[in-house]
């Protein structure tokens, strides 16, 4: 399998030897002495990866450069790497989203295995992405009026009911309501109730912003 693996650890003699075992199986590497040389030039999540992360690094530690990137919203996935057995670490790690915690001296088909399983799941989270970016592209495409329908609409009131409580017509709301349809790309009042899921309309109050992700 392709994909882009960037590995991050300050020992220089390892990095040789993962990068090698990496190329060899067809990866593109690039790698980084530390954690700071890491966020200074922020991998690209366009081409398919993952990350391979040194837990104990002078300055700014594995686990706390997860933190930082999870801040920036990356979503290419982490494997972590350690010379020491940590489980309070792995557990932590584990929670906060990596997808891999191996032990030094990993072989080459743990490694191989764990790398091909985040570049799998990289896929998917950036294939879920580009529909959340989609589909909260097209709800800013609606005026305000339009927002306003579109929030009581998947809230489950009918025309008349958003009609009393944005004192407007019900012809009125049936036709700001044909227009979020449209908008929005949905033939039916549960596809579009399945986009505001997505995007957070429901997890908020009516003309509150969506939460972020």
């Amino acid at each position: 399998m392709s994909g882009f693996v960037h590995l991050v650890d300050d020992d220089a003699a390892f990095r040789t030897a993962i990068e090698r075992r990496l190329k060899k199986a067809g990866y593109k590497v690039a790698t980084y002495p530390s954690a700071q040389h890491l966020l200074d030039s922020l991998p690209s999540e366009i081409e398919l990866g993952c990350i391979l992360l040194d837990v104990r690094m002078p300055e700014l530690s594995g686990p706390e450069l997860q933190r930082r990137l999870n801040e920036l919203g990356s979503i290419l996935p982490i494997i972590f790497l350690s010379g020491h057995p940590d489980f309070p670490t792995t557990v932590r790690t584990i929670k906060a989203g990596a997808d891999d915690f191996l032990l030094k001296p990993v072989s080459s088909d743990e490694l191989l295995r764990a790398v091909g399983q985040a570049v799998a799941r990289h896929g998917v989270a950036r294939g879920r992405k580009v529909k959340l970016d989609m589909a909260r592209a097209l709800v800013a495409s609606l005026t305000p009026r339009e927002r306003q329908v579109f929030e009581l609409v998947v809230r489950g009131q009918t025309n008349k009911q958003a009609g009393n409580t944005l004192g407007s017509t019900e012809r009125t709301i049936k036709a700001h309501r044909q227009r979020v349809m449209e908008k929005m790309q949905v033939r039916s009042v549960a596809e579009l109730v399945s986009l505001a899921e997505r995007v957070g309309v429901l997890t908020s109050g009516p003309g509150q912003t969506p939460l972020a992700p």
